[in-house]
């Protein structure tokens, strides 16, 4: 049995989530509920993904619309009659060109199928998934959550929910990737739904100086 959320049971997730952890229920208390943040399962998405890693929400953003725009709709087909000229003009850097390019290559080919994912293990995924050039935890972590709403990751590589959470739990700035994880693990089986909480104060709550 899979073990995702649902928009019918993400409340009733948060709620429990909060009745166990004072912290999680503080955000709640100030800054509601957060979004069901989800994407649709398609190569469209596994890009944006991808222009994410490592730059401003924003800039991904900016490059995915550009490169929309020059081909009308994202397919992996339309994607590999651009040349990387056409690429740099939708903003995209050489290396997630070639990113792009390989994805839609193993896509085309039928080494990789995205809909077969959405019956497959969190860790079968995975590993199928970072055989992929450019696709490392990080991206597969978002992947999962956003996409095929699994219920029970905690995004180690994903720097706004490591200083949300250090900042939640008032922990040191020097605080090892071990020692966090070994707080997120007390969120199991709904590590995805305290870290879209976290993400939401985050966004939610003004930053320190």
């Amino acid at each position: 049995m899979l073990n995702k959320f649902t928009q019918a049971n993400y409340h009733q997730i948060c709620d429990n989530l909060a009745s166990a952890d004072a912290d999680l229920n503080s955000i709640i208390r100030a800054h509601g509920y957060p979004p069901l943040w989800s994407r649709p399962n398609t190569f469209e998405t596994l890009v944006h993904i991808i222009l994410e890693q490592q730059v401003s929400l924003a800039s991904a953003l900016s490059a995915l619309n550009k490169l929309k725009e020059r081909v009308q709709e994202l397919t992996p087909a339309r994607v590999l009659l651009l040349t990387d000229e056409e690429f740099r003009a939708c903003y995209c850097s050489r290396q997630k060109t070639a990113y792009i390019k390989y994805l839609a290559e193993a896509l085309i080919s039928q080494h990789v199928n995205l809909h077969d994912f959405e019956q497959m293990a969190d860790d079968e995924i995975r590993v199928e998934l970072v055989k992929l050039k450019g696709i490392g935890n990080w991206t597969v972590d978002v992947y999962l959550m956003f996409v095929l709403q699994r219920a029970d990751l905690f995004p180690i590589g994903d720097l706004a929910a490591v200083n949300a959470l250090k900042r939640v739990k008032n922990l040191p700035k020097d605080t090892t990737k071990e020692e966090l994880i070994t707080v997120a693990a007390r969120w199991q089986p709904y590590r995805t739904v305290a870290t879209m909480l976290l993400w939401h104060y985050y966004l939610s709550a003004p930053k320190r100086k």
